[in-house]
């Protein structure tokens, strides 16, 4: 026992807060809209709480997790033969699924930007719908749309603040609320994918200043004439 709380103790923290209600796992997946047609990607497995909804109502999982130690206990709980693809390592050396898939994940909090990132920044990716429990402050943020990442995903994508998750519904307890944060691919994109990295500079350039526009309408308008401007002075 000893030597086992010695090793915990020199593993890295992760903010790893496992979800104590599997009701929430279920709502979780309901929420992304999982049937038994649809690839699953999860990123930061953990115990197992959302696989284990995943194995019964997906019809196949990719789970992440960095953790070895849960890794293992997760291959040897699922087994070889189930749906369940168990990845020993980091999510985010790895590319996302090119066939189309939907993301369910309990992020680690540490993790959620660039989590968002690797699922939304590519709007020519595979993904068709993610649910996502965050930390509750960046899920407030990104689900405002204002931000500057938020701009530059809301041509491709529809993010919607479901509710907030008490601290008490992890173990351990984090000392902070999360939220559940959702991700709906757009059926009529407001820009063509080919220009998302033109439209992401172009807020960049603009974004901070003292008069910018008041919104994603606003931006948009500025952004086509700047581009039809582009086209005809060449």
């Amino acid at each position: 026992m000893a030597v086992q709380r010695a090793r915990q103790a020199r593993r890295p923290a992760r903010s790893q807060h496992f979800l104590r209600d599997r009701g929430l796992a279920e709502e979780l997946v309901t929420l992304a809209g999982v049937s038994r047609r649809d690839l699953v990607l999860e990123i930061g497995a953990g115990d197992g709480a959302i696989t284990s909804v995943l194995a019964r109502r997906a019809g196949y999982v990719i789970a992440h997790e960095i953790d070895s130690s849960l890794a293992m206990r997760l291959r040897e709980r699922f087994g070889p033969l189930s749906s369940v693809l168990v990845v020993d390592g980091d999510a985010f050396a790895q590319p996302v699924p090119r066939l189309p898939f939907r993301a369910v994940s309990n992020v680690p909090f540490h993790e959620t930007t660039r989590a968002l990132r690797l699922l939304l920044d590519d709007p020519r990716g595979s993904l068709e719908r993610a649910a996502l429990i965050v930390q509750w402050e960046v899920a407030r943020k990104r689900a405002r749309g204002d931000t500057l990442l938020g701009l530059g995903w809301a041509p491709w994508w529809e993010l919607r603040l479901v509710r907030q998750v008490p601290a008490s519904a992890f173990r351990p307890r984090p000392s902070v609320d999360a939220g559940i944060l959702v991700a709906v691919r757009r059926a009529e994109p407001l820009l063509p994918p080919a220009q998302a990295k033109t439209f992401r500079a172009f807020l960049r350039r603009g974004f901070g200043r003292r008069h910018q526009p008041a919104g994603l309408d606003e931006w948009l308008e500025l952004f086509r004439a700047a581009s039809c401007k582009g086209r005809r002075g060449r």
